[in-house]
Protein backbone atom coordinates (compact mmCIF):
# COMPACT_ATOMS: atom_id res chain seq x y z
CA UNK A 1 0.00 0.00 0.00
CA UNK A 2 2.67 2.71 0.84
CA UNK A 3 4.80 1.73 -2.22
CA UNK A 4 1.30 2.23 -4.19
CA UNK A 5 0.88 5.67 -2.56
CA UNK A 6 4.36 6.61 -3.27
CA UNK A 7 3.94 5.59 -7.22
CA UNK A 8 0.40 6.92 -7.34
CA UNK A 9 -0.54 9.37 -4.83
CA UNK A 10 0.55 11.91 -7.02
CA UNK A 11 -1.46 11.17 -9.93
CA UNK A 12 -5.06 10.40 -8.07
CA UNK A 13 -4.41 14.04 -6.38
CA UNK A 14 -4.17 15.47 -9.84
CA UNK A 15 -6.86 13.30 -11.19
CA UNK A 16 -9.49 14.41 -8.68
CA UNK A 17 -8.29 18.12 -9.48
CA UNK A 18 -8.78 17.41 -13.41
CA UNK A 19 -12.36 15.90 -12.59
CA UNK A 20 -13.11 19.07 -10.35
CA UNK A 21 -12.32 21.18 -13.06
CA UNK A 22 -14.23 19.41 -15.47
CA UNK A 23 -17.62 19.23 -13.42
CA UNK A 24 -16.80 22.86 -12.79
CA UNK A 25 -16.70 24.02 -16.38
CA UNK A 26 -19.83 21.61 -17.68
CA UNK A 27 -21.70 23.25 -14.58
CA UNK A 28 -20.93 26.88 -15.44
CA UNK A 29 -20.87 26.52 -18.97
CA UNK A 30 -24.42 24.69 -19.81
CA UNK A 31 -26.94 27.42 -17.63
CA UNK A 32 -25.40 25.84 -13.56
CA UNK A 33 -26.95 22.16 -15.09
CA UNK A 34 -26.02 19.55 -12.72
CA UNK A 35 -26.92 17.19 -15.43
CA UNK A 36 -24.61 18.79 -17.54
CA UNK A 37 -21.99 18.60 -14.80
CA UNK A 38 -22.35 14.99 -14.05
CA UNK A 39 -21.70 14.21 -18.20
CA UNK A 40 -18.70 16.17 -18.03
CA UNK A 41 -17.41 14.23 -15.03
CA UNK A 42 -18.27 11.29 -17.30
CA UNK A 43 -16.85 11.96 -20.15
CA UNK A 44 -13.50 13.46 -18.63
CA UNK A 45 -12.84 10.03 -17.05
CA UNK A 46 -13.82 8.13 -20.21
CA UNK A 47 -10.94 10.68 -21.88
CA UNK A 48 -8.43 9.50 -19.15
CA UNK A 49 -8.88 5.46 -19.50
CA UNK A 50 -9.16 6.21 -23.06
CA UNK A 51 -5.64 8.31 -23.15
CA UNK A 52 -4.13 5.54 -20.76
CA UNK A 53 -5.06 2.77 -22.64
CA UNK A 54 -3.53 4.32 -25.93
CA UNK A 55 -0.24 5.14 -24.04
CA UNK A 56 0.06 2.24 -21.45
CA UNK A 57 2.66 0.76 -24.00
CA UNK A 58 4.34 3.92 -24.52
CA UNK A 59 5.08 4.17 -20.64
CA UNK A 60 6.33 0.64 -20.48
CA UNK A 61 9.37 2.51 -23.09
CA UNK A 62 9.65 5.90 -21.64
CA UNK A 63 10.63 2.93 -18.33
CA UNK A 64 13.54 1.78 -20.41
CA UNK A 65 14.52 4.73 -21.42
CA UNK A 66 14.17 5.93 -18.00
CA UNK A 67 15.97 3.44 -16.19
CA UNK A 68 19.34 4.01 -18.04
CA UNK A 69 18.96 8.19 -17.33
CA UNK A 70 21.06 9.91 -15.21
CA UNK A 71 19.33 10.45 -11.90
CA UNK A 72 19.18 14.46 -12.65
CA UNK A 73 17.40 13.79 -15.41
CA UNK A 74 14.68 11.47 -14.28
CA UNK A 75 13.73 13.75 -12.05
CA UNK A 76 13.17 16.23 -14.67
CA UNK A 77 11.42 14.53 -16.49
CA UNK A 78 9.02 13.38 -13.79
CA UNK A 79 8.76 17.13 -13.06
CA UNK A 80 9.43 19.23 -16.32
CA UNK A 81 8.07 16.51 -18.60
CA UNK A 82 4.70 16.50 -16.85
CA UNK A 83 4.10 20.06 -17.16
CA UNK A 84 5.05 19.53 -21.29
CA UNK A 85 2.98 16.38 -21.44
CA UNK A 86 0.36 17.65 -20.46
CA UNK A 87 -0.40 21.61 -20.69
CA UNK A 88 2.35 21.60 -23.69
CA UNK A 89 1.86 18.32 -25.85
CA UNK A 90 -1.78 17.64 -25.36
CA UNK A 91 -2.68 21.26 -25.06
CA UNK A 92 -0.55 23.91 -26.91
CA UNK A 93 0.91 21.53 -29.32
CA UNK A 94 -2.31 20.71 -31.15
CA UNK A 95 -2.84 24.33 -31.22
CA UNK A 96 0.44 25.01 -33.35
CA UNK A 97 0.03 22.43 -35.75
CA UNK A 98 -4.08 24.07 -36.03
CA UNK A 99 -1.97 27.02 -36.14
CA UNK A 100 0.41 25.87 -39.12
CA UNK A 101 -2.19 23.96 -41.34
CA UNK A 102 -4.87 26.45 -41.24
CA UNK A 103 -2.58 29.32 -41.87
CA UNK A 104 -4.48 31.04 -38.90
CA UNK A 105 -2.47 32.77 -35.58
CA UNK A 106 -1.89 31.40 -32.12
CA UNK A 107 -4.22 33.43 -30.39
CA UNK A 108 -6.57 33.10 -33.04
CA UNK A 109 -6.59 29.66 -32.53
CA UNK A 110 -6.91 29.55 -29.08
CA UNK A 111 -9.85 31.95 -28.57
CA UNK A 112 -11.28 29.75 -31.16
CA UNK A 113 -10.57 26.39 -29.05
CA UNK A 114 -12.16 28.20 -25.91
CA UNK A 115 -15.25 30.37 -27.78
CA UNK A 116 -15.92 28.12 -30.62
CA UNK A 117 -14.62 24.72 -30.33
CA UNK A 118 -17.11 23.26 -33.17
CA UNK A 119 -14.62 25.27 -35.58
CA UNK A 120 -11.54 24.48 -33.91
CA UNK A 121 -12.44 20.99 -33.98
CA UNK A 122 -13.36 21.18 -37.74
CA UNK A 123 -9.90 22.73 -38.30
CA UNK A 124 -7.88 19.82 -36.07
CA UNK A 125 -10.06 17.27 -37.97
CA UNK A 126 -8.34 18.75 -41.63
CA UNK A 127 -5.02 18.64 -40.09
CA UNK A 128 -5.71 15.28 -39.34
CA UNK A 129 -3.60 13.61 -42.35
CA UNK A 130 -0.14 15.82 -41.79
CA UNK A 131 -0.51 14.77 -38.20
CA UNK A 132 -1.09 10.86 -38.61
CA UNK A 133 2.42 11.22 -40.77
CA UNK A 134 3.92 12.92 -38.94
CA UNK A 135 3.22 10.80 -35.90
CA UNK A 136 3.11 7.06 -38.00
CA UNK A 137 6.69 8.39 -39.48
CA UNK A 138 8.03 8.58 -36.25
CA UNK A 139 6.92 5.99 -34.08
CA UNK A 140 7.25 3.83 -36.90
CA UNK A 141 10.90 4.45 -37.15
CA UNK A 142 11.05 3.83 -32.94
CA UNK A 143 9.40 0.11 -33.53
CA UNK A 144 11.41 -0.59 -36.77
CA UNK A 145 15.00 0.45 -34.81
CA UNK A 146 13.85 -1.71 -31.61
CA UNK A 147 12.91 -4.72 -34.02
CA UNK A 148 15.86 -4.49 -35.94
CA UNK A 149 18.65 -3.86 -33.54
CA UNK A 150 21.05 -6.41 -34.00
CA UNK A 151 22.41 -6.12 -31.06
CA UNK A 152 19.21 -7.45 -29.69
CA UNK A 153 19.89 -10.26 -27.25
CA UNK A 154 16.33 -11.64 -26.39
CA UNK A 155 13.79 -12.14 -29.14
CA UNK A 156 10.55 -12.61 -28.26
CA UNK A 157 9.27 -14.32 -31.84
CA UNK A 158 12.89 -15.94 -31.98
CA UNK A 159 11.79 -17.39 -35.99
CA UNK A 160 11.15 -13.62 -36.95
CA UNK A 161 13.53 -11.67 -34.68
CA UNK A 162 16.31 -13.05 -35.15
CA UNK A 163 15.98 -13.21 -39.33
CA UNK A 164 15.16 -9.40 -39.15
CA UNK A 165 18.02 -8.77 -36.43
CA UNK A 166 20.63 -9.74 -39.52
CA UNK A 167 18.53 -7.36 -41.53
CA UNK A 168 19.41 -4.73 -39.20
CA UNK A 169 23.47 -4.86 -39.54
CA UNK A 170 22.33 -2.69 -42.68
CA UNK A 171 22.81 0.93 -41.69
CA UNK A 172 19.98 2.96 -41.89
CA UNK A 173 17.87 0.31 -43.02
CA UNK A 174 14.94 1.50 -40.52
CA UNK A 175 15.08 4.48 -42.51
CA UNK A 176 14.71 3.23 -45.86
CA UNK A 177 11.68 0.72 -44.86
CA UNK A 178 9.82 4.08 -43.39
CA UNK A 179 10.34 6.12 -45.96
CA UNK A 180 9.06 3.68 -48.27
CA UNK A 181 5.91 3.06 -46.61
CA UNK A 182 5.35 6.28 -46.50
CA UNK A 183 5.99 6.83 -49.81
CA UNK A 184 3.06 4.32 -50.69
CA UNK A 185 1.08 5.11 -47.97
CA UNK A 186 0.87 9.02 -49.50
CA UNK A 187 0.69 6.98 -53.01
CA UNK A 188 -2.43 5.57 -52.23
CA UNK A 189 -4.35 6.53 -49.65
CA UNK A 190 -3.75 10.10 -48.95
CA UNK A 191 -6.53 12.56 -51.24
CA UNK A 192 -4.12 14.08 -54.03
CA UNK A 193 -4.80 17.82 -52.91
CA UNK A 194 -2.90 16.58 -49.57
CA UNK A 195 -0.45 14.54 -50.82
CA UNK A 196 2.59 16.91 -50.48
CA UNK A 197 1.15 18.14 -47.12
CA UNK A 198 1.56 14.45 -45.80
CA UNK A 199 4.72 13.58 -47.30
CA UNK A 200 6.25 16.74 -45.46
CA UNK A 201 4.64 15.95 -42.65
CA UNK A 202 5.82 12.11 -42.89
CA UNK A 203 9.56 13.07 -43.83
CA UNK A 204 9.45 16.15 -41.02
CA UNK A 205 8.65 13.00 -38.45
CA UNK A 206 11.48 10.88 -40.02
CA UNK A 207 13.59 13.72 -39.47
CA UNK A 208 12.89 14.55 -36.10
CA UNK A 209 13.41 10.95 -35.23
CA UNK A 210 17.19 11.02 -36.88
CA UNK A 211 18.06 13.86 -35.13
CA UNK A 212 17.04 12.88 -31.80
CA UNK A 213 18.29 9.49 -32.10
CA UNK A 214 21.81 11.15 -33.37
CA UNK A 215 21.85 13.60 -30.11
CA UNK A 216 21.71 10.37 -27.76
CA UNK A 217 24.32 8.75 -29.97
CA UNK A 218 26.68 11.61 -29.90
CA UNK A 219 25.91 11.71 -26.16
CA UNK A 220 25.88 8.30 -24.99
CA UNK A 221 29.28 7.56 -24.23
CA UNK A 222 30.14 5.47 -21.19
CA UNK A 223 31.70 6.76 -17.75
CA UNK A 224 32.02 10.71 -18.93
CA UNK A 225 30.12 12.55 -16.72
CA UNK A 226 30.84 15.74 -18.68
CA UNK A 227 28.42 14.33 -21.53
CA UNK A 228 26.02 13.34 -19.19
CA UNK A 229 24.01 16.01 -19.40
CA UNK A 230 23.70 16.32 -22.77
CA UNK A 231 23.02 12.50 -22.71
CA UNK A 232 20.21 12.91 -20.58
CA UNK A 233 18.66 15.69 -22.82
CA UNK A 234 19.09 13.57 -25.73
CA UNK A 235 17.17 10.94 -23.85
CA UNK A 236 14.69 13.65 -22.59
CA UNK A 237 13.70 14.98 -25.84
CA UNK A 238 13.38 11.81 -27.61
CA UNK A 239 10.73 10.71 -24.68
CA UNK A 240 9.10 13.81 -24.96
CA UNK A 241 8.51 13.66 -28.88
CA UNK A 242 7.62 10.00 -28.40
CA UNK A 243 4.65 11.21 -25.91
CA UNK A 244 3.79 13.88 -28.67
CA UNK A 245 3.55 11.05 -30.98
CA UNK A 246 1.58 9.22 -28.92
CA UNK A 247 -0.80 12.08 -27.60
CA UNK A 248 -1.92 13.38 -31.29
CA UNK A 249 -4.27 10.62 -31.34
CA UNK A 250 -5.97 10.49 -28.66
CA UNK A 251 -6.59 14.37 -29.25
CA UNK A 252 -8.08 14.05 -31.95
CA UNK A 253 -10.46 11.10 -31.44
CA UNK A 254 -11.37 13.14 -27.89
CA UNK A 255 -13.31 15.50 -30.25
CA UNK A 256 -15.70 12.39 -30.75
CA UNK A 257 -17.21 12.45 -27.44
CA UNK A 258 -16.76 15.89 -26.58
CA UNK A 259 -16.00 19.62 -28.27
CA UNK A 260 -15.36 21.14 -25.05
CA UNK A 261 -11.66 21.41 -24.87
CA UNK A 262 -11.40 21.84 -20.98
CA UNK A 263 -13.30 19.04 -20.57
CA UNK A 264 -11.20 17.56 -23.16
CA UNK A 265 -7.70 18.92 -21.18
CA UNK A 266 -9.09 17.42 -18.02
CA UNK A 267 -9.24 14.19 -19.59
CA UNK A 268 -6.39 13.67 -21.20
CA UNK A 269 -4.58 15.33 -17.86
CA UNK A 270 -5.38 12.25 -15.75
CA UNK A 271 -4.26 9.64 -19.02
CA UNK A 272 -0.87 11.47 -19.07
CA UNK A 273 -0.23 11.70 -15.36
CA UNK A 274 -0.82 8.06 -15.14
CA UNK A 275 1.28 7.41 -17.39
CA UNK A 276 4.20 8.95 -15.88
CA UNK A 277 3.66 7.17 -12.85
CA UNK A 278 3.36 3.94 -14.26
CA UNK A 279 6.62 4.63 -15.85
CA UNK A 280 7.79 5.67 -12.40
CA UNK A 281 6.47 2.10 -10.80
CA UNK A 282 8.12 0.08 -13.56
CA UNK A 283 11.61 1.57 -13.24
CA UNK A 284 11.23 1.55 -9.42
CA UNK A 285 10.15 -2.21 -9.54
CA UNK A 286 12.17 -3.45 -11.90
CA UNK A 287 8.84 -5.11 -13.77
CA UNK A 288 10.59 -5.12 -16.96
CA UNK A 289 13.55 -7.20 -15.72
CA UNK A 290 11.07 -9.60 -14.11
CA UNK A 291 8.85 -9.68 -17.46
CA UNK A 292 11.42 -9.85 -20.17
CA UNK A 293 9.04 -9.69 -23.04
CA UNK A 294 7.62 -6.79 -21.84
CA UNK A 295 9.53 -4.19 -23.64
CA UNK A 296 8.93 -6.38 -26.78
CA UNK A 297 5.36 -6.31 -26.62
CA UNK A 298 5.21 -2.24 -25.64
CA UNK A 299 7.16 -1.70 -29.23
CA UNK A 300 4.94 -4.54 -31.14
CA UNK A 301 2.01 -1.99 -29.76
CA UNK A 302 4.07 1.22 -30.98
CA UNK A 303 4.16 -1.27 -34.11
CA UNK A 304 0.45 -1.25 -34.66
CA UNK A 305 -0.34 2.03 -33.69
CA UNK A 306 2.37 3.63 -36.32
CA UNK A 307 0.20 1.36 -39.16
CA UNK A 308 -3.02 2.57 -37.60
CA UNK A 309 -2.09 6.01 -38.10
CA UNK A 310 -1.07 5.34 -41.62
CA UNK A 311 -4.27 4.01 -42.63
CA UNK A 312 -6.15 6.74 -41.01
CA UNK A 313 -4.83 8.98 -43.62
CA UNK A 314 -7.18 7.52 -45.44
CA UNK A 315 -10.42 9.55 -45.63
CA UNK A 316 -12.34 6.35 -46.37
CA UNK A 317 -10.57 4.31 -43.16
CA UNK A 318 -11.85 5.11 -39.80
CA UNK A 319 -10.06 2.75 -36.46
CA UNK A 320 -11.81 3.90 -33.45
CA UNK A 321 -9.29 4.90 -30.70
CA UNK A 322 -10.79 1.86 -28.36
CA UNK A 323 -9.90 -0.56 -30.74
CA UNK A 324 -6.49 0.82 -31.15
CA UNK A 325 -6.20 0.94 -26.96
CA UNK A 326 -7.35 -3.06 -27.65
CA UNK A 327 -4.52 -3.78 -29.87
CA UNK A 328 -1.77 -2.56 -27.52
CA UNK A 329 -2.99 -3.99 -24.46
CA UNK A 330 -3.36 -6.93 -26.29
CA UNK A 331 0.40 -6.99 -26.81
CA UNK A 332 1.31 -5.92 -23.46
CA UNK A 333 -0.81 -8.81 -21.85
CA UNK A 334 0.65 -11.58 -24.42
CA UNK A 335 4.29 -10.15 -23.39
CA UNK A 336 3.33 -10.44 -19.62
CA UNK A 337 1.88 -14.28 -20.56
CA UNK A 338 4.69 -15.63 -22.51
CA UNK A 339 7.39 -13.69 -19.95
CA UNK A 340 5.81 -15.74 -17.14
CA UNK A 341 5.70 -18.49 -19.33
CA UNK A 342 9.44 -18.16 -19.95
CA UNK A 343 10.22 -17.62 -16.38
CA UNK A 344 8.66 -20.84 -15.43
CA UNK A 345 10.39 -23.08 -18.19
CA UNK A 346 14.27 -21.73 -17.42
CA UNK A 347 13.37 -21.78 -13.57
CA UNK A 348 12.59 -25.92 -14.08
CA UNK A 349 15.35 -26.01 -16.48
CA UNK A 350 18.40 -24.24 -13.97
CA UNK A 351 18.10 -27.56 -11.91
CA UNK A 352 18.37 -30.08 -14.38
CA UNK A 353 21.49 -28.18 -16.06
CA UNK A 354 23.15 -28.64 -12.53
CA UNK A 355 22.35 -32.16 -12.42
Amino acid sequence: MQNFVKNFGFAIGVSVVALAVAVIDGYLRNGHSLSAAGSALIIALLLGVLELSLSFDNAVVNAAVLKNMDPKWQRRFLTWGILIAVFGMRFVFPIVIVAITAGLGFFEVLSEAFGNPEIYSKHLEEARVPINAFGSSFLMLVFLKYLLDPDKEEHWFHWLESKLARVGRLDTIQVVITGAILLLAVHYLVAREMQYTALIAGVVGILTFLLVDALGNLFDVDDMAARAGAAGLASFLYLEVLDASFSLDGVIGAFALTKDIVIIAAGLTIGAIFVRSITVSLVRSGTLDTYRFLEHGAHYGIGALATIMLLSMSDSVHIPEVVTGLIGAGFIVLAIWTSIQANKKEAIDKPTARI
